[in-house]
C-alpha cells in the first residue's frame, strides 16, 4: 500500500504579510517566505524595509512595501486590503512588530506601559482581526476552509515575567492568549493560528545577549535570528495545517513545544468553605515544602 503524499511545504500561490519586516526577525522571515514562493507584502515603519523588499525582487520573488503603524486598527485593515488588492488575496500573517521601554515595576511610567502594549498587544490583535474577518468570508464564499496561517510572535517572558520587563511580559501574555483563543474559534473557516517564543539575537536583544560570537560552533551563531525562519515557513505551509494552537519555542536548530498548564495539586476545604487556618494547614504546608516552584522558577526555560 502506498503511504499518503506527505503535504507539501511550498507556498507556493500563497500571499503573506510580514509586520516588523524592516530587520531582524522580520526581515528573515520575509526573506525565507518569500523563498518559499509567497508573494509578500511587508510592514515596517522604518525605510529599512525597503532594503528587503529589494532583497526578495533581486532573488526573483515579489513583494510590496506597506509602511505604517500596526497599533492603528484602521491601518491593520488596510494591509490586508493591500495583500488582496496586490496579490489577489491573503494566506498567511506574521505579526512581530514591537519594542521595548524596560522598566521595573516600581519605576514603569504609563506612557512606557501603553507605548509597549499598544505596539505588541494591540497591533497583533487588529491584524488578526482584520485577517479572521477576511478569512471568515473567504470560507463561506469557498464553501468550506481556505488556507489560512497566522504566526504571532510571544516571548519567554510570558512564562516567566523578565523582572524589567512587565510591559513586554504582560503584552506577550496576552499575544498568547489571543492566540490560543483564535485557534478555538476559527478552525472551522481553516484558520490555524500559533505562537512562537524565538531566542534570537536582534537589535532589541542585544543587550541582553550581547553580540554575537566571532567563531560560533558549527559557523552559526547558536541564536541568530536564521534558526527562526524556517519555522515560521513551515508553519506558514500545507505540510502544517494541522498544527493550531500551540506555543513553541525555538533557537539554535531546536524547537520545543510548551505545554498547556495543569493542575498540580488540589485541595478540598473539610467544612463547608475555607478558614485562614485551615488553608495554612494544607495548600500553605504543600507550598512549604518547595516541590511547587511556581511559573518563576528556573527563569530560564532551557531545551
Amino acid at each position: 500500500m502506498a503511504s499518503p503524499e506527505q503535504p507539501t511545504t511550498s507556498l507556493e500561490g500563497g500571499v503573506a504579510i510580514v509586520t516588523g519586516a524592516g530587520q531582524g526577525l522580520g526581515r528573515v522571515e520575509a526573506l525565507a517566505l518569500a523563498a518559499g514562493g509567497a508573494k509578500v507584502v511587508l510592514n515596517d515603519m522604518s525605510d529599512k524595509v525597503d532594503a528587503v523588499a529589494d532583497e526578495i525582487r533581486a532573488a526573483g520573488g515579489e513583494a510590496t512595501v506597506a509602511r505604517g503603524d500596526v497599533g492603528d486598527w484602521n491601518f491593520s485593515g488596510s494591509l490586508i486590503d493591500t495583500a488582496v488588492a496586490t496579490y489577489g488575496g491573503l494566506n498567511i500573517v506574521v505579526n512581530n512588530a514591537g519594542f521595548t521601554r524596560d522598566k521595573m515595576i516600581f519605576s514603569m511610567t504609563e506612557e512606557a506601559f501603553d507605548d509597549v502594549v499598544r505596539v505588541h498587544l494591540k497591533g497583533h490583535m487588529g491584524m488578526c482581526r482584520a485577517a479572521t474577518a477576511y478569512w471568515r468570508e473567504a470560507s463561506k464564499a469557498a464553501g468550506g476552509p481556505v488556507w489560512a496561517s497566522i504566526i504571532n510572535t510571544a516571548s519567554e517572558s510570558f512564562l516567566f515575567g523578565a523582572p524589567g520587563q512587565p510591559n513586554y511580559s504582560a503584552a506577550k501574555a496576552g499575544i498568547v492568549a489571543i492566540t490560543l483563543s483564535i485557534a478555538q474559534s476559527c478552525a472551522k473557516y481553516g484558520v490555524r493560528a500559533n505562537a512562537l517564543a524565538p531566542r534570537a539575537r536582534t537589535a532589541m536583544t542585544v543587550p541582553i545577549f550581547g553580540p554575537a560570537p566571532a567563531d560560533p560552533p558549527g559557523g552559526m551563531d547558536p541564536i541568530s535570528v536564521d534558526h527562526i525562519a524556517p519555522v515560521v515557513a513551515w508553519l506558514a505551509s500545507p505540510a502544517a495545517a494541522h498544527v493550531t494552537g500551540q506555543v513553541l519555542l525555538t533557537y539554535g536548530g531546536k524547537v520545543a513545544i510548551i505545554a498547556a498548564p495543569s493542575v498540580e495539586a488540589t485541595f478540598a476545604t473539610g467544612g463547608v468553605t475555607w478558614t485562614p487556618d485551615e488553608l495554612a494547614e494544607t495548600v500553605g504546608m504543600e507550598l512549604a515544602i518547595g516541590e511547587h516552584p511556581g511559573f518563576g522558577v528556573p527563569v530560564t526555560l532551557k531545551i
